[in-house]
């Protein structure tokens, strides 16, 4: 009798611990609602290599030269990211009116720049680098043969929004 107790105790225990603790967060879709992507101090390599590796990987997949990050071009993207937090809407114009190609020259990047991808989401880079993907006119930033360079950053928000930008130039 204590053997089988202790045998059904044992048993209770592993199944117990198996069941969820807390149900997912639902939207009013229905849906999960995201987890904030909270990206650490110096981690800004590690996300920028993992992008610029996943671009490459992409771009080989589809016969386009590896690209190559680009510090100006890092820079301008940075900065974009920043302003469309202040303006708090994703679109290519900055707040005193630039242009994605006024952004890089004011970097100093010394090729012609071939195309800007943007986004404002909680989804973590390689998230966004698939919904970037699946857009044929974003895709063609990433794909474009004559790219060589690649510029990419971000802007965190405390409540973990985070801006996207990247940059292709030659």
């Amino acid at each position: 009798m204590l053997r089988s107790t202790g045998l059904a105790f044992a048993v209770l225990a592993v199944l117990s611990a198996c069941a969820p603790t807390t149900p997912p967060q639902l939207g009013p879709d229905g849906r999960p609602l995201p987890k904030v992507y909270a990206i650490k101090p110096g981690h800004e390599a590690e996300i920028q290599y993992r992008m610029l590796d996943s671009v490459n990987s992409l771009r080989r997949a589809a016969g386009a030269v590896p690209l190559q990050l680009n510090a100006q071009l890092n820079a301008a993207a940075a900065t974009h990211s920043r302003d469309m937090s202040v303006q708090n809407r994703p679109w290519h114009f900055g707040s005193d009116g630039s242009s994605p190609i006024d952004r890089v020259r004011r970097a100093g990047y010394p090729g012609m720049m071939l195309g800007e991808n943007i986004s404002e989401t909680y989804e973590t880079e390689l998230e966004t680098l698939s919904a970037w993907m699946a857009v044929s006119d974003t895709r063609a930033v990433i794909l474009d043969p004559n790219a060589r360079n690649l510029g990419f950053a971000w802007y965190q928000e405390p409540g973990g929004k985070i801006w996207w930008t990247l940059l292709t130039g030659n």
